[in-house]
């Protein structure tokens, strides 16, 4: 998704201040989506990141009318989000028992033009995804923000509560550790025997 442009955003900061229901109206649509999809891939379970989601939404509407006016919505959200997901594991002790539904998750390519190359695709994306659940929380967080939401190393070191050192750091390991449980199998070949390309 696009970055909002910074004007509008303020005058959208500046429109929730005031309380314009319109203003929320258009943040949700902006931001609920990937706000959802960060939530799902930390919680691993759907009904949480449901929950979690709805509770960051309260808070927006709690908090707006103090929103500072250069606040940038999308790092305000995914810390609100990443501070939600921290207090529910905190408090809770449920595990999730699956992570199959993060399969369908993972951003599709257009249509490829082999049924291999079909097949290489999607094999590749439940690896990752599944390379992904295995991640520490920390880490998967980090790769989460910058990776797939496009949030910069800076901006994704404010959503975690870090300094941009710290989140370098933490983004290295996590891409080695990624590439780390990637590297066990290989997908392509395994695919070529399988299907004899």
């Amino acid at each position: 998704m696009t970055p909002m442009a910074r004007d509008d955003e303020r005058l959208l900061v500046a429109r929730l201040r005031a309380g314009d229901t319109g203003a929320f109206d258009e943040v949700y649509d902006a931001y609920r989506a990937r706000v959802f999809a960060f939530l799902l891939r930390m919680t691993r379970n759907k009904a949480v990141a449901e929950d979690l989601l709805d509770e960051a939404w309260l808070r927006l509407v709690r908090h707006a009318p103090r929103l500072l006016p250069d606040t940038s919505l999308g790092s305000w959200l995914f810390t609100v989000a990443r501070n939600l997901y921290w207090n529910h594991r905190r408090d809770s002790l449920v595990r999730d028992a699956s992570a199959s539904e993060l399969l369908t998750l993972w951003p599709s390519p257009a249509p490829w033009p082999s049924p291999f190359d079909l097949a290489a695709a999607g094999e590749l994306e439940r690896r990752v995804e599944r390379a992904l659940s295995r991640l520490s929380p920390q880490y998967r967080e980090v790769v989460l923000l910058v990776a797939h939401e496009g949030l910069t190393p800076a901006e994704a070191a404010v959503v975690c509560g870090i300094s941009a050192e710290a989140l370098r750091q933490r983004l290295s390991r996590a891409r080695a550790a990624l590439a780390g449980e990637l590297r066990h199998t290989p997908v392509v070949a395994t695919l070529k025997k399988r299907y004899a390309v």
